[in-house]
Parts: structure tokens; C-alpha cells; sequence
């Protein structure tokens, strides 16, 4: 039976920009929620992206990292679970939100793996399609030291078996899933955002078909007694993810439309496509006419100049 396990405080609000925001709240006052997923999975809500942690014989397997400020308060939810160490940390993609809290981890000994393109990512810095900011890169000791190039890589600890594989050109370029099959439970990365609409990084690789293949391949591995840990949102089921690629497909069709017959980005804004799902997501406009853009531009990249 699931069962909440412990609160530290509740959860705070994530904006749609991949956590951008949720950088600027005072994380002092941040929240970290424990849900036992059972068998001795765990998933951790806050305000940056879900924590998966699967808890073996020697080690614990761990899925993104959250914020850094947030270190002390996710080793203290660990810690009322379990007291094995954290052996691995999965990054399901470069976003800070999920793996800015690496470097402490790695301070302490623990071994953070990703696709190759989130390491390089991270060195070398990058800019946000949306807004233009830049991110600074990160020392090497900062930084995923376990790599993987396509397919899949298998990590162990006594007991559970997690299978990373990668999906190209998803939200990102360097985007991960990882698999637990011994006891049926899916961490998807931000290929999988609910509750709100979710960000395609297209300046650093994304594009909402890998998206939707991203879904489809899920929909592969799961049964309907799935756990299915997001990116961001609540616990999610089959029926949830064949709901959410039914939304995706919508999204890229309804862009693409406008596309074909002519119009620009600020024009295809102006169209309002998402007007329905507006409501049913509780989005602003800020929030609409950024995924449309978001689209837009996965599906018609800017012109070289």
C-alpha cells in the first residue's frame, strides 16, 4: 500500500521555465515530501525536479538531485527510510532543478551518471532558448563522471537493477528514463511533466517529437501497475502517460497546422491554439505562449544567421 511516509514541509510551486523560477524562491524554506512507493522505492516532491530513490542491500539508487541548497533536507529524507549510502545518482537531464544538487553528492563519494550530452552540457555552459540567459559551466568535478553514449546502461546494487536508457531529442538532447524492473516503477525525466504545460528545451536539443517518441517508448515498459515518477507532477499510472501523448501528438498538430500555412512565431501566439487546455491546466498566458513557443520552435527551428 502506498503510503505517505513523511513530511517535511509541503510542497512548493513550479513554474513552467524547467524550475527557473523555483531557483529564485527562498529555498530555506523549501519542502521535501517522502511517498513510499513500496518494496523500497521512494519518491521525493519539492520544488525542483522528483527524486527517485531505490534502496538495495549495499546502496541506494538515487534519480536526479534537486536543488543544492536542498542537500541537507533530502539526505534527511533519505535517512528516515533507509541507511544504506547513496551509491548512484541518475541525472535524467541537464536542467539545474535536477542536477544542481550533484556536487555535494559528489563530495561525499557518490557516483553521478548520465547521457553524455548532460556532462557536456554542463561544462560548457548553455542558453536559454525562451528567455536568452546564460548558464555558466561547471567545474569537472561538478559534473556526471559515469557517461553513456545511446541505448541503455545497466547499474546494480544488491537486489535492484536499474536500466538507464536514453531518448534522443527529447526535452533536451541528453535526456534519460531509468527503469526499475524488478519492482515495476519508471522514473521518465521531464519528458513527462503533469498538472502544468511541460518545457522542450529546443535551444539545447529538444523537440516535442522525441517527446512523444519518449512517451511511446515508455508506454512500452509499463503495465497498468506501473509507479510512474515524473519530472514534475504527482505519481502517474499507464492511463496517465497514454493521456499525456494523446495531449503531446495535439500540441505538435495544432502548431505544425499553423506552421504549414505561413505563420510566424509571435502570429502562431496570437492564434491562442491551447485556449482549451488553458483551462484545464490553470495556465496563464505567460505560461500558453510559452509552450507554444516552445513547439513553434522544436518544430521550426530559427533560420541560421
Amino acid at each position: 500500500m502506498k503510503r505517505l511516509v513523511m513530511t517535511i514541509l509541503a510542497a512548493a510551486v513550479i513554474a513552467f521555465a524547467g524550475g527557473a523560477q523555483a531557483q529564485q524562491q527562498d529555498l530555506a524554506n523549501a519542502q521535501i515530501t517522502t511517498k513510499d512507493l513500496g518494496q523500497g522505492a521512494y519518491m521525493l516532491l519539492g520544488p525542483g525536479g522528483n527524486i527517485t530513490v531505490v534502496t538495495g542491500g549495499n546502496g541506494i539508487i538515487m534519480v536526479d538531485a534537486e536543488f543544492a541548497p536542498l542537500h541537507d533536507k533530502i539526505k534527511a529524507a533519505i535517512a528516515a527510510v533507509s541507511q544504506q549510502p547513496i551509491k548512484y545518482i541518475v541525472n535524467t537531464h541537464f536542467h539545474p532543478d535536477h542536477t544542481s544538487g550533484d556536487a555535494l553528492f559528489i563530495k561525499e563519494g557518490v557516483t553521478v551518471v548520465a547521457q553524455e550530452n548532460v556532462r557536456k552540457r554542463l561544462l560548457a555552459g548553455t542558453t536559454n532558448g525562451l528567455t536568452g540567459n546564460h548558464t555558466d559551466g561547471l567545474p569537472s568535478d561538478a559534473v556526471p563522471s559515469k557517461v553513456y553514449k545511446a541505448g541503455t546502461l545497466t547499474l546494480r546494487v544488491r537486489g535492484r537493477t536499474a536500466i538507464v536508457g536514453h531518448i534522443a531529442n527529447a526535452h533536451t538532447d541528453g535526456d534519460s528514463y531509468v527503469w526499475f524492473p524488478q519492482i515495476n516503477v519508471l522514473s521518465t525525466g521531464d519528458i513527462v511533466t503533469l498538472g502544468r504545460y511541460p518545457n522542450i528545451d529546443f535551444a539545447n536539443g529538444g523537440n516535442i517529437k522525441g517527446m512523444i517518441a519518449g512517451v511511446t517508448q515508455y508506454l512500452k515498459l509499463v503495465n497498468d501497475k506501473t509507479e510512474i515518477v515524473p519530472g514534475h507532477g504527482p505519481l502517474a499510472t499507464k492511463s496517465d502517460l497514454v493521456a499525456y501523448r494523446a495531449f503531446l501528438i495535439q500540441a505538435r498538430d495544432r502548431v505544425a497546422k499553423l506552421i504549414k500555412a505561413g505563420k510566424s512565431e509571435q502570429e502562431a501566439v496570437a492564434a491562442h491554439v491551447f485556449a482549451d487546455w488553458d483551462a484545464k491546466l490553470n495556465a496563464n498566458d505567460q505560461a500558453s505562449a510559452n509552450f507554444t513557443r516552445v513547439v513553434y520552435n522544436s518544430l521550426k527551428p530559427p533560420k541560421a544567421k
